[in-house]
């Protein structure tokens, strides 16, 4: 976070109200194709939405190059934390903020805006050579997930008894992980709630990697992260009661993949719109996000969405600006 003298502050406020409005419609990028902001944007977050904002970042570096973009990977409860202590301008997040974490915003003077940046499905995956997990249910995926299953549910054949009498070894979301929150929410029915015996990281790379080797595994992560390494993995249908559905661009999208479908998000603080690196940097992201969340395996919103987003980021920005300049 920087330290503003209150002139600067004023200044940076002013600038930020001109800004928002011109860079809305072309992402920083002036009609000679130039961009002469500098500064930093520091972003933290969620290994789900990671993809995502790299992949923004890594293309705006190029249209801005004096702006030093960084973007870490400490789950969604660790940017969070880091978000409402005033530490990181954004935060990537794959879910809401919850009441904690928003109560210390508040205390730390720190106000913010959700936007809606993409679609993913959490995907249930096991290893290739396994032939007998076709699809599954909710109901199954809760007996096998749920807080009493730790130390009794160990086996697959208890999950269905033509199923193989052998272990079964889970992969997971850390706890800190907004994917976990969400899972466990939508499989268990209460958020952060799960058996604790299971093969836990942050890093989807390491669910990944796990899984692959593993011929007695199932885990869950973000579709992005099964997409890019399916030639290792098999996705399992989930079955919520009107038949098997693989996730998929289009059941995703339509919902129909469910109630492993969700949306993606971005948390910006109203500290970091006075500085117009990080107007910029967003107004190119919803800009672009469409585009770029599919090249890495997302679902893109509608575009009468993004827009939304757009007018929304700019009423947030303007009305920042004008309370840091009182």
């Amino acid at each position: 976070m920087l330290n503003l003298s209150f002139s600067r502050f004023k200044l940076s406020a002013a600038i930020v109200l001109g800004a928002s409005l011109a860079f809305t419609s072309c992402g920083g990028n002036n009609q000679e194709g130039g961009n002469d902001i500098s500064g930093s944007i520091s972003i933290d977050g969620s290994s789900t939405v990671y993809p995502v904002t790299e992949a923004v970042a890594e293309e705006y570096r190029a249209e801005a190059p004096d702006v030093k973009v960084t973007v870490g990977v400490s789950g969604t409860g660790g940017g969070m934390k880091k978000f409402s202590r005033g530490e990181i301008d954004i935060v990537n997040a794959s879910r809401s903020i919850n009441e904690s974490e928003a109560a210390t915003a508040k205390e730390n003077g720190i106000s913010y805006v959700q936007l809606s940046v993409a679609y993913d499905g959490l995907t249930v995956v096991v290893h290739p050579s396994n032939d007998w997990a076709k699809d599954i249910t909710v109901a199954e995926l809760k007996k096998m997930w749920e807080p009493e299953a730790q130390g009794t549910i160990t086996r697959w054949n208890q999950i269905r008894p033509e199923w193989p009498d052998k272990e079964i070894h889970l992969y997971g979301a850390g706890v800190e992980s907004g994917t976990y929150d969400y899972f466990t929410e939508a499989i268990v029915g209460k958020s952060h709630s799960s058996r604790g015996d299971y093969t836990a990281s942050e890093d989807d790379n390491v669910l990944v990697q796990g899984v692959s080797t593993d011929p007695l595994a199932l885990g869950f992560f973000g579709y992005a992260y099964y997409e890019e390494n399916k030639s290792k993995l098999k996705a399992i249908p989930v079955d919520n009661g009107a038949g098997p559905v693989l996730p998929s661009l289009e059941t995703v999208k339509d919902g129909s993949y469910a109630p492993l479908s969700r949306a993606l998000f971005l948390y910006v603080s109203s500290k970091a719109v006075a500085r117009p690196e990080v107007v910029d940097f967003i107004n190119y992201y919803l800009e672009n996000a469409g585009e770029l969340a599919q090249e890495v395996g997302y679902i893109a919103l509608p575009d009468n969405v993004y827009n939304e987003q757009k007018q929304k980021f700019e009423q947030f920005a303007t009305g920042a600006a004008t309370a840091n300049q009182q």
